[in-house]
Order: structure tokens, then sequence, then C-alpha cells
């Protein structure tokens, strides 16, 4: 671990203004896909602000969902510590002064905030759809008998079986290149990744087909970046506020308020997506039983200020279609 920054206290904004001697520090995740964002960020508040790049430090931190044995493993994501697995240790970093804000993608985030973080500055979001990857062009309409579709995703999983029975779905994780690699070896005859990521990754063209939400509804919030910060700091508040996007940030009010209400995790097939539509907001969201056997879907609009209501409406209506026990694991 790299030393704490000596003399650490949360004064002014000027404070956190970059200086050779004084960097601004950026905490993120290791992965090509995550030093993207972080870069991504530190290139926004360069602009803002007028100061060189250079003068911002990036700082990848290994998380346990980064460590081979989860990559390697084939337990289910919800068996191993769910969201919080790529969040863990950047927030006690983030906590501990080794680093001033850290840069997530919010589709990875819990709901609930630790004590003395704030997550609350976004950045324009990308696409949020989900593509499908495979080496021999195939169609999402028309998944062939004898398919394997790799994912790590419970919501994919589940949304898969719902269209298709019988395609086999096993366990795919690691990052973008990984899965890549996996694909290509024949592990697996298809895969899914976001089209955010390939997008900040400069390779759109790995695409097979992206999926349109009417299809395969996204996760909540998918595609947009998230910066969170020590509640105490209001000088990194100052700063982070020049950059923030509204309208991602009244989407992703909709979206996690539904998550929140749903008890959303790793362990919860769902699946979230708010869009702008003029002065009001429109919300598609859906719950799915892991096995694909059933599925509840509601689509609503309301005014744009009522985002977080809105989203607490839907998830009540749909938690009570869906019944107790609705969520309960049957493996196939």
């Amino acid at each position: 671990m790299q030393g704490k920054r000596p003399g650490f206290k949360p004064l002014g904004m000027t404070r956190y203004l970059p200086t050779r001697h004084s960097p601004l520090i950026i905490g993120t995740r290791g992965s090509p896909l995550a030093m993207a964002q972080a870069h991504e960020v530190r290139d926004r508040l360069s602009a803002a602000f007028d100061i060189p790049t250079e003068l911002f430090e990036i700082r990848p931190i290994a998380t346990s969902g980064d460590n081979r044995g989860f990559i390697a493993s084939d337990t289910p994501l919800k068996h191993l510590g769910g969201k919080g697995l790529f969040t863990r240790e950047i927030e006690h970093m983030l906590l501990g002064g080794y680093i001033d804000i850290a840069v997530h993608s919010m589709k990875d985030m819990p709901v609930e905030q630790p004590d003395g973080l704030e997550l609350e500055t976004f950045l324009p979001r990308e696409d949020p759809r989900d593509a499908l990857v495979s080496v021999d062009d195939m169609a999402f309409d028309h998944l062939p008998y004898g398919s394997v579709a790799g994912t790590s995703s419970l919501r994919r999983r589940a949304q898969v079986l719902s269209r298709y029975p019988h395609v086999k779905v096993v366990d795919f994780r690691g990052n973008v290149q990984t899965r890549l690699k996996k694909l290509e070896s024949g592990a697996v005859s298809c895969t899914f990744l976001a089209i955010a990521g390939l997008n900040r990754l400069g390779c759109p063209n790995v695409a097979g087909e992206v999926i349109q939400p009417e299809k395969m509804l996204p996760a909540v919030a998918q595609g947009a970046i998230g910066i969170e910060r020590r509640t105490c700091d209001i000088g990194v508040a100052g700063m982070l506020e020049a950059i923030h996007d509204t309208r991602t940030g009244l989407t992703l009010k909709a979206e996690r308020a539904f998550l929140a209400k749903l008890d959303g995790s790793c362990q919860t097939p769902m699946a979230g997506l708010a869009e702008l539509i003029g002065g009001g907001i429109r919300l598609r969201g859906e719950i799915l039983r892991p096995d694909g056997s059933e599925r509840h879907f509601d689509d609503m609009h309301a005014p744009a200020c009522d985002a977080e209501e809105l989203g607490i409406e839907m998830a009540t209506r749909l938690l009570e279609k869906a019944g107790s026990g609705f969520f309960d694991w049957k493996p196939r």
C-alpha cells in the first residue's frame, strides 16, 4: 500500500487544486476499462480548471473482485460478496486519506454509502445497452440450440433463459480482455458486454450486435461513471460540481431508488433504465426469477422532479405482482 499523504487535512477548495507537490489523487480499479474511466474524470477536471493533466495522479487499487482466485472461481458472484467486491478496498483508501476521490462504474455500486462518503457526481452517461459478442456472428433473436452463453451477471443469465430456455448459461467472469480471450478459445458460444465499456476502450467493433432495451433491459446505472468523495471535503465537492451531469444524475436517481426498494444487489436478477423525455422521465424496469422461468415488467412516466418517487413506486408495483419468494434461486 502506498503511503498516506502527509499532513492530510480537509481544508478549502484551493487545497485540492493539483500542484506538483500535492496532486489530486484519483483512485480506481486497475483494469483497462477502470483506468480509461479514471482518465476521463482526470481530463474533464483538467479542462474545467485549466490544469495540466500530468498534475493529477491516478492510483490503481486492487480489489477483492480483481484477484485471480475470484476470476477463476466458478462460484456465483452472489456467494462471493456481491457488488462490494469491486469497491470495498477503494473506499477504505478514500476514507483513510490515501486518495482524494474514487471513480466507479455505477452499475457496480451498492445503494448504501459507507458513513463519511458521498456519491453525488456523475459524468454524462454512455450508451447503456448490452452487446452480444460471438465468434460466429450470432444474432440475439436466434440463439441456436446447443449454444453456451457465458456471463457472471444474474440479470443477463435470467434474461437469456427467459427467452431461450434451451441455451446453457455458464459463469464467465474477468475484465473485457479476459472474457474476449475465453470466447476466442471456444469456452463459450457467446457472451454479453456493456457497449459503454467497449466504446470507452475504443473497440466498439467487438460488438456483433447491440441489443435494444426492448429485448434485453440493461442493468441499473449501466454506462454511468460515478465519483465518490469524503463527506467532509467541501473543496473537492466544489471541484466535482464543475463536471457533474445533471441529466445523468436524474436518471440514476430513479434507477437507484428502484434498486434500493427491491433490495437490489448481485443476488437479484433485475434491470432498469430511466430516460429523460421532454420535461418528464420514463422508467422501464423488470424483475426475473434467477432461472428465467418468470418475469415481471413495468413501464412508467412521471415529471422529472419525481424521479426518486417513480423508482420506488415501480419497485413496489413489481414486488406486489411477484409475491413472496420470487427471487429464490432455482438452479436448472
